[in-house]
């Protein structure tokens, strides 16, 4: 039994030590905080959050950040993303989606593939989206669908999207499914219902799954059982990816110990401490690891100041 409590208790000691990332396969009618909620009992870590919320309607991709990864999560939010969309023609609803009620309806019978393929161009490239109503975004210290909910419509400012690709996979009409890959603050179930008033149809989105965030994708994938799982018969953190995975785009250096340990204490390093004269520009970033080829920090490139500067440092390093 001693030998057991012991074992439990190392356990716990280094799940507190833990930085890294599960990428989730989220499951219908789950909201982003339950998945962060049902993690934490499960995996009994201090610190969990998600990269990117998810509708409850929605499944696929959810990158859960653990421990120190946390710190780390706008590098997750601001990765590309995919998704596979489903849409039915002919009714538009409050939600943009299934789950809300019909405001408008019109006929469907007349729209071709080769039409829907012409309004999706339009949708290609960077432009203006409106978010929907029913969006946890804010407008006066209230979440717009608790506005939503009350029956108060408020104008909500477009904002600046990006899709880089959108294609139809499946026509089958009414019903289509589209696949797209778009920068962060996008809304499918926005694009669904644009997509509905320039057909003049209508339109309202009946399924979602994301496919792809950033270094995430579906097919790497576990489920919450799988999560529960390995925790009752091993160890959880099998499951996981490192804590550098959302950041392979930096360029990496490692730092001798004397740099290891002036990192360690907020201090910026020299300009020639890193790379050669003329490599770098104000702004870039780095990750730095340690001797032991440990991720150590982020550093950013500040000729100003005459420096490196910690950025973001892992103090459990």
């Amino acid at each position: 039994m001693t030998n057991q409590k012991n074992a439990a208790t190392e356990l716990n000691r280094s799940v507190a030590d833990f930085g890294g990332y599960l990428n989730i396969n989220k499951p219908q009618e789950w909201t982003s905080t339950d998945v962060v909620r049902k993690l934490k009992g499960i995996t009994r870590a201090k610190k969990v959050g998600h990269g990117g919320t998810l509708d409850p309607m929605a499944t696929g991709v959810l990158p859960i950040c653990i421990g120190s990864a946390t710190r780390f999560a706008d590098t997750v939010l601001l990765g590309t993303k995919s998704y596979r969309i489903k849409m039915l023609l002919g009714s538009s609803t409050n939600t943009y989606d299934a789950t809300g009620d019909t405001t408008a309806e019109a006929d469907w019978s007349a729209v071709t593939s080769d039409q829907v393929i012409d309004v999706l161009k339009g949708f290609e490239g960077k432009f203006e989206q409106v978010p929907p109503m029913f969006s946890a975004l804010h407008h006066n210290g209230q979440r717009l669908y608790e506005l939503a909910r009350k029956g108060i419509e408020v104008e909500r400012p477009a904002r600046p999207v990006e899709v880089m690709s959108l294609e139809l996979v499946e026509f089958n009409s009414p019903e289509l499914v589209l696949n797209v890959e778009c920068g962060h603050g996008f809304y499918a179930r926005s694009l669904v219902h644009d997509i509905g008033e320039k057909l003049g149809t209508h339109a309202h989105m009946t399924g979602l799954v994301r496919t792809n965030s950033g270094a995430f994708n579906i097919q790497d994938a576990v489920t919450i059982e799988q999560v529960n799982e390995a925790a009752e018969s091993g160890d959880w953190r099998e499951l996981a990816m490192p804590i550098d995975t959302t950041l392979q785009h930096m360029r990496q250096a490692t730092l001798t110990p004397v740099q290891t340990e002036m990192v360690k204490h907020g201090r910026q390093l020299a300009v020639g401490d890193i790379g050669n004269p003329g490599e770098y520009v104000s702004g870039d970033r780095i990750r730095a690891y340690t001797p032991d080829e440990e991720l150590l920090a982020i550093l950013i490139f500040e000729p100003e100041i005459l420096g490196w500067r910690p950025e973001k440092v892992l103090a459990a390093i």
